[in-house]
């Protein structure tokens, strides 16, 4: 369980493809501190420490990661977003985040407005149903509330510690971002289908 309060960033040191899998390789702040199995959430995406050293760790990518999240769209020197799972007893800002990508969406507008910045996010239909306006949506791993649903789209205002303590200075038109919806939202639409088939 992750809060969607990013913790550091990472730096990607390499992506290597194993046949359907992958190996992905992190240059990470709080390397010293993490155990073998652990869990990481990587850009919005939990992922479990495989191998480790004084500067990084390695994780393994499953084919249905690769399939469903944005992370085979990284490259060496890729700065990703890292959260380590949230511990008992911790404040809990943000929401509740599980590090289970529903979908990826595509970065439409990313432009500084003032002081803050303005960050558009088309959304695809499954994740656009469990949105509300000022509702909560993680996005690569970053607890973000919904300022405004318009749509197929999202529009957070990004305030500048978010901007500078995250990956969202490297963002670009076009890239590909973690979704996840919240959870809450999830459990009641699933609840209401059963309602719905009366």
């Amino acid at each position: 369980m992750f809060t969607g309060l990013v913790e550091t960033t990472g730096r990607v040191r390499s992506l290597e493809q194993r046949g359907e899998q992958a190996r992905l390789s992190l240059e990470i702040p709080f390397a010293a501190e993490l155990e073998m199995g652990e869990s990481v959430a990587v850009n919005g995406c939990c992922l479990t420490v495989a191998a480790m050293d004084p500067a990084g760790a390695d994780f393994d990518l499953l084919g249905q990661t690769l399939a469903v999240t944005s992370l085979g769209d990284l490259t060496e020197g890729s700065t990703v977003n890292l959260e380590r799972a949230l511990r008992a007893g911790d404040r809990f800002g943000g929401h509740f985040v599980q590090g289970h990508v529903d979908a990826t969406g595509e970065v439409l507008a990313i432009e500084a407005r003032g002081q803050d910045h303005v960050l558009d996010v088309a959304l695809p239909p499954e994740i656009e149903r469990l949105c509300i306006d000022k509702g909560s949506l993680c996005v690569d791993g970053i607890s973000l509330t919904i300022a405004e649903l318009g749509q197929g789209r999202a529009r957070f205002w990004i305030t500048p510690h978010t901007f500078e303590a995250t990956h969202l200075r490297g963002l670009k038109a076009g890239m590909r971002v973690n979704l996840e919806a919240d959870m809450l939202a999830k459990h009641v639409a699933r609840l209401m289908e059963g309602f719905q088939r009366r």
